[in-house]
C-alpha cells in the first residue's frame, strides 16, 4: 500500500511514519516544505521516499496515481493562525484544496484521512458534545479546519475521493520543543519539568479541564482508519470525533508527581495569558465518542499512563 503523509516533518508525520515502516505491506511518501527526516530506527527505511514541496505552488510532485491513501497533516497551529490569518489561511485552506484538487484528478476515489481539532467547535456548548452539535468555531484555525472539512464531506459526496475526517483531541504528552498551538503547554507541563526546564500554565484556575489523547492511542486510531470501510459513515458527514479522556490542569500535575516525583512541581509557573485564554476556553471537554468505539476507535485508559509511556520512551531515547 503506497501511502503519502504530507506536514510530514512535524510531530504526528513522524509518529505514524515510524509505525508504517515498520511494516513491509507500506512504501510511504514523506512531504513538507523542509526536508522531513525518515523516523530513526525503522526496520524498513527503504520504503520511505521524501519529497521537499510547497503546496501553495501545486501538488504534482507528490500525487500520482500509485497512492492508496493520504495522510492531511500539513498546517499553521492554532495560536500561529490567530497572530497571522492570511499565513493560516492560506496553508490550512488553499493548499489543501490544492492537494484535493490534484487527487481528484489523478487518481480519484483515493481515501484521504484529514486531521482536523476539536478546534472546530466554540462556545456556547453542551456539557458532552456529541456528533448533532454544530460546530462554531472560535479561532482562526478552528474556522480553517471546519472549511476544509466542508471540502471533504462534499468531494467525497461526489465521489472524487474517499474522505474521512478525524477531530483530533489535544495530543499530549508530546516530545520535542513547545509548538505554536494554544495547547502546547498540555504537553510542556509534563515535558518540560521532566527534562528539568521550567514550563509556565497559561491558566490560572487547575480545574480547567481539556479533552486529551495520548500519541501511541492517535497512532493507533490513525493506522485503523486505512481499513475502515467507505461507508462506515455516510457519504456527506465523513467527521469522527477521536475519542479522548477530560483531564483537569490539577489531574496532570498529580501525574506528573507520581511519574517524576513531587520536586518536578517546582518547575511549573502559573500565569494568566489574556490571548490565549479565550481561545482555550472555547474548546470542549467532553465528548460522547459512541460513534468512534463502534468502529473500533480506542481511547485511553489513563492520563498517568499516557504519562508512565512518555517517560518511559523519554529514557529509552
Amino acid at each position: 500500500m503506497h501511502i503519502l503523509i504530507t506536514g510530514a516533518a512535524g510531530f504526528i508525520g513522524q509518529l505514524l511514519a515510524r509505525d508504517l515502516l515498520d511494516d513491509p505491506s507500506y512504501t510511504v511518501t514523506l512531504t513538507d516544505v523542509n526536508e522531513p527526516p525518515v523516523p530513526k530506527g525503522v526496520q524498513y527505511p527503504q520504503n520511505a521516499r521524501v519529497i521537499t514541496a510547497d503546496l501553495l505552488k501545486g501538488a504534482d510532485a507528490i500525487v500520482n496515481k500509485s497512492l492508496d491513501a493520504v495522510y492531511a497533516f500539513h498546517g499553521i497551529m492554532s495560536s500561529g493562525s490567530e497572530a497571522n490569518f492570511d499565513l493560516g489561511m492560506s496553508v490550512n485552506v488553499d493548499a489543501t484544496r490544492i492537494l484535493l484538487e490534484a487527487l481528484r484528478h489523478t487518481c480519484p476515489g483515493v481515501r484521504v484521512i484529514y486531521a482536523s481539532s476539536q478546534a472546530v467547535y466554540g462556545q456556547p456548548l453542551p456539557k458532552v458534545v456529541d456528533d448533532s452539535v454544530i460546530p462554531t468555531p472560535q479561532s482562526s484555525y478552528g474556522a480553517g479546519k471546519i472549511i476544509c472539512e466542508t471540502l471533504i464531506n462534499e468531494y467525497t459526496r461526489r465521489g472524487f475521493i474517499t474522505g474521512f475526517i478525524l477531530r483530533f483531541p489535544t495530543i499530549s504528552v508530546r516530545p520535542g520543543r513547545p509548538t505554536a498551538a494554544a495547547s502546547s503547554f498540555l504537553s510542556g507541563m509534563i515535558r518540560e519539568p521532566l527534562n528539568g526546564e521550567e514550563c509556565v500554565i497559561p491558566l490560572e484556575d487547575r480545574s480547567f479541564k481539556s479533552w486529551l489523547c495520548s500519541p501511541r492511542t492517535l497512532v493507533y486510531n490513525l493506522v485503523l482508519t486505512l481499513s475502515l470501510p467507505a461507508d462506515a459513515v455516510p457519504p456527506h458527514i465523513r467527521q469522527i470525533n477521536v475519542p479522548g479522556i477530560c483531564v483537569t490542569i490539577q489531574e496532570m500535575m498529580d501525574a506528573l508527581a507520581n511519574v517524576g516525583g513531587q520536586d518536578k512541581l517546582n518547575f511549573l509557573k502559573e500565569k494568566e495569558d489574556p490571548t490565549l485564554k479565550p481561545i482555550l476556553e472555547s474548546w470542549p471537554t467532553r465528548f460522547d465518542n459512541k460513534q468512534a468505539i463502534s468502529l473500533g476507535f480506542k481511547r485511553d485508559a489513563s492520563f498517568e499512563q499516557a504519562v508512565r509511556d512518555y517517560h518511559f520512551e523519554a529514557l529509552s531515547r
